[in-house]
C-alpha cells in the first residue's frame, strides 16, 4: 500500500469529510463505481483543488486517469480515518426532548456509533426501553458504562447538571464526550470534549444573513 500524503486535514476539512461519504455512499447505491474529482467538487460546490487535497489525506489511492477514484475504496477509506468502521459505543444522559431525539436518529449507524444506554435522575423515566434503548437511574451510570465498555458520553441535560454529569462520565471510564449543554465543561487532558452549541450555530448563521443583506 502506498503511503498517504503527508497533507494534513484542518478541522474544515474533517468536516467536509462527511459530505464526501454521503455522496460517495448515493453514487454507491446507483452502482456507479469510479468518480472524478471533479464530480464530487460539483456536486459539493467546493474547488476541485480541495477535494484532490482533501481525499489525498486521508486515501492512498491515486486516482484512474479519465475514470477517477474508486467509489468503494474512497469510502472505506473515509470510514476509516474518521473511526466509522470502528463501533462505538456511547452513554446518553438526560432523557430530555434533545435525548430522545438523539436516541430516534437511526442514521448513527452509518456512523459506527450506537447508544447503548441511557441515564436519568427521573423515577418516570428509570426503567423505560425508548427507541429500543433502556433508561437506567444515575446511580448505575460508573456501573453500566465499565460493564459494557462505553467509551463515549453524551450530555443532553440542563446545563447547571453538565459538568457533574461529566465528572461522573470521566470518573466512570468515558474517553470521550459530547456535549450539548450550553456550558463549558472542565476534563482532564486524556478526555476529549466536542461541544455542540446552538447559540453559536446560530449566531454564526446570523452574522452571515447579516452580511448578505448589507451587500445587497
Amino acid at each position: 500500500m502506498q503511503e498517504q500524503d503527508t497533507h494534513v486535514l484542518s478541522v474544515q476539512g474533517i468536516k467536509r469529510l462527511p459530505y464526501y461519504l454521503k455522496y460517495l455512499k448515493e453514487l454507491q447505491t446507483k452502482g456507479m463505481e469510479y468518480v472524478p474529482a471533479g464530480a464530487i467538487a460539483e456536486s459539493l460546490n467546493i474547488y476541485e483543488v480541495q477535494v484532490r487535497k482533501d481525499l489525498a489525506a486521508v486515501s492512498s489511492q491515486p486516482g484512474k486517469p479519465r475514470v477517477g477514484f474508486s467509489v468503494d475504496s474512497l469510502i472505506a477509506d473515509i470510514e476509516h480515518f474518521l473511526g466509522y468502521d470502528c463501533a462505538h459505543t456511547a452513554a446518553l444522559v438526560g432523557v430530555g426532548h434533545l435525548g430522545k431525539a438523539l436516541m430516534s436518529y437511526s442514521g448513527f449507524a452509518d456512523y459506527g456509533l450506537d447508544i447503548a444506554a441511557a441515564f436519568d435522575c427521573d423515577p418516570a423515566l428509570v426503567g423505560q426501553c425508548i427507541h429500543g434503548c433502556e433508561v437506567f437511574p444515575m446511580e448505575r451510570l460508573s456501573e453500566i458504562c465499565r460493564q459494557r465498555k462505553l467509551l463515549i458520553g453524551i450530555i443532553t441535560t440542563p446545563a447547571p447538571q453538565a459538568q457533574g454529569v461529566c465528572d461522573a462520565l470521566v470518573r466512570a471510564g468515558v474517553r470521550a464526550i459530547w456535549n450539548f449543554a450550553h456550558v463549558h465543561l472542565h476534563v482532564p487532558k486524556d478526555v476529549l470534549v466536542q461541544n455542540e452549541d446552538m447559540a453559536v450555530s446560530f449566531a454564526l448563521l446570523s452574522s452571515k444573513l447579516a452580511q448578505t443583506l448589507r451587500q445587497e
